[in-house]
C-alpha cells in the first residue's frame, strides 16, 4: 500500500477505535510512503477523549453522539478547522462521507444504521460491530454485492477465518475458538453469585463493558457464529465452537483434504485491525508484542460447556430459525445485559431472559416477518425491547413479592 488512504472511525471512543488509532499512529510513523488520513471520527459520551483524538489526529470531522455535549466539543476543537456536529443521525451523515475504508467499531444494534449508511453510500467497510451483522446480514451482504463494496471481518476471530479461507466450495467446517471468559472453570453453583465487577474481569482481552459481560456469558461466541455463518454463506452446524484459554490461535479453517488452516498471533486487538484497515494491500507494522512459541510452549483446548453457557446453542436456535430471531436474541441480551449491570437480574438470568424473549418472540406475530430494509429491522428490534422489557418488569414484581 502506497500513498495516502482515507479512513473514518465510527466509535473512535471506545476499545476497538483507540486500538484503531494506535495502529494509525504507528504505521504513519514507520511506513514514511504509507499514510493513514483520517477524514472522521465519532464517539458516544467521552467527549474528552474525542476532543483529544480531534487534536492529535485532526480528522476533517468529528461527531459526537450526546448532543448535550456538542458546545464542549466544539468549543475545544474551535481553533482547529474541524467540522463538529452531534446526534445520531449526523453519524449516518458522516457514514456516507466517501473514504478508502471505515472502520464501523459503534457497540450494539445501535451501530447498524451508521454501517448500512456507509455500505449504501459505497464505502469498503472493516466490521467490528457484529450486531449489525447478527441483524441484518443478508441485507448488508446484497446491499455491499449490489454496490461492489468489501466488508472486511474486523473481529479477530472473524478476521482470523478471512485470513486463512480459501475456496469458500472447499470448506468443510469452521473452528470458532473462545478463550471461555473469566468464568471459564466455575462451577454453576458459583455463577449464581457472579458480581457484575467479577464479570467485567476479562483474562485476556481488555474490552468495554457489553462486550466484556458478553464474553463472560459467552454471548459473544453465540453472536460471532451467526456472524460466521452469514460472512461466509455456512450453516450453523459447519461450525464448531472450541474453547482456548490462550487466546492465540484466534480461529481456523478446515478443509475437506484433511487441512486446518489457523490464524495466530498474540491476543492485541490492533492486528486484526491493521489487516482489516489494509486489505487487501501490504500489511503495515504494528507495536503489538510478537509471538514467542518456545515460551508459549503449549496451547490448550476444550469442548465448550453448553449446560453451563447456554448462549452458543441458543444462538444456533436464532440462525436455524432466521428472519427477525437474531434479532430478538440480540436484543434481548443488550436487554439482559444493561439490567445485569444495573443489578436489576442475576449474572444466570441473562441466559434465561435471552432463551424466554426468544421464545415469546417466536410465539408471537413478529417471528414471519422478513427483514428486507432497515424500517423491517427496527420494527422487529422495537418488539424485542418491548418484550425484555416486559420481562424485566416480571422479575421485579416478583422480587417485591418475596421481600414484601
Amino acid at each position: 500500500m502506497n500513498g495516502v488512504r482515507t479512513i473514518s472511525i465510527l466509535g473512535s471512543t471506545g476499545s476497538i477505535g483507540t486500538s484503531a488509532l494506535s495502529v494509525v499512529e504507528h504505521a504513519n510513523v514507520q511506513s514514511p510512503d504509507t499514510v493513514f488520513e483520517i477524514d472522521t471520527l465519532t464517539g458516544g459520551q467521552n467527549a474528552e477523549l474525542l476532543i483529544k483524538q480531534a487534536r492529535q489526529f485532526k480528522p476533517k470531522c468529528v461527531v459526537i453522539a450526546d448532543p448535550d455535549k456538542r458546545e464542549q466539543v466544539q468549543d475545544a476543537l474551535s481553533d482547529l478547522n474541524i467540522e463538529v456536529s452531534a446526534g445520531t443521525d449526523a453519524i449516518e451523515e458522516v457514514a456516507r462521507r466517501p473514504v478508502d475504508r471505515l472502520l464501523a467499531a459503534i457497540v450494539g444494534i445501535s451501530g447498524l444504521p451508521s454501517t448500512l449508511a456507509a455500505v449504501e453510500a459505497g464505502n469498503s467497510i472493516a466490521l467490528a460491530n457484529k450486531e449489525s451483522m447478527v441483524c441484518a446480514g443478508p441485507l448488508l451482504n446484497r446491499i455491499a454485492a449490489d454496490r461492489e463494496v468489501a466488508i472486511v471481518p474486523t473481529d479477530s476471530e472473524h478476521n482470523a477465518m478471512f485470513q486463512v479461507m480459501e475456496r469458500r466450495e472447499d470448506v468443510e467446517r469452521i473452528i470458532l475458538t473462545a478463550s471461555g471468559g473469566p468464568f471459564r472453570t466455575a462451577s454453576r453453583e458459583e455463577l449464581k453469585t457472579v458480581t457484575p465487577r467479577r464479570a467485567l474481569a476479562h483474562p485476556r482481552w481488555d474490552m468495554g463493558q457489553k462486550i466484556s459481560i458478553d464474553s463472560a456469558t459467552l454471548f459473544n461466541k453465540g453472536l460471532e457464529l451467526i456472524e460466521a455463518c452469514y460472512l461466509f454463506d455456512l450453516p450453523e452446524d459447519q461450525i464448531e465452537v472450541v474453547v482456548h484459554p490462550q487466546s492465540i490461535l484466534h480461529s481456523a479453517v478446515a478443509y475437506r483434504d484433511g487441512s486446518v488452516l489457523a490464524q495466530m498471533g498474540v491476543p492485541d486487538m490492533r492486528t486484526p485491525i491493521a489487516h482489516a484497515l489494509t486489505w487487501p494491500d501490504r500489511r503495515e507494522p504494528t507495536p503489538v508484542d510478537r509471538l514467542d512459541l518456545v515460551a508459549l510452549s503449549q496451547l490448550d483446548f476444550e469442548a465448550l460447556d453448553a449446560k453451563k453457557f447456554p448462549a452458543v446453542d441458543l444462538s444456533r436456535q436464532a440462525i436455524r430459525v432466521g428472519k427477525g430471531a437474531p434479532i430478538a436474541l440480540n436484543c434481548a441480551n443488550e436487554g439482559a445485559v444493561a439490567a445485569f449491570l444495573t443489578g436489576q437480574c442475576g449474572f444466570l438470568d441473562i441466559s434465561w431472559i435471552v432463551e424466554t424473549v426468544l421464545e415469546r418472540f417466536l410465539n408471537g406475530p413478529m417471528s414471519c416477518e422478513d427483514c428486507e430494509n432497515l424500517e423491517a429491522i427496527l420494527a422487529i428490534q422495537a418488539e424485542a425491547e418491548r418484550l425484555t422489557g416486559a420481562l424485566l418488569d416480571e422479575v421485579k414484581s416478583q422480587k417485591q413479592e418475596r421481600t414484601a
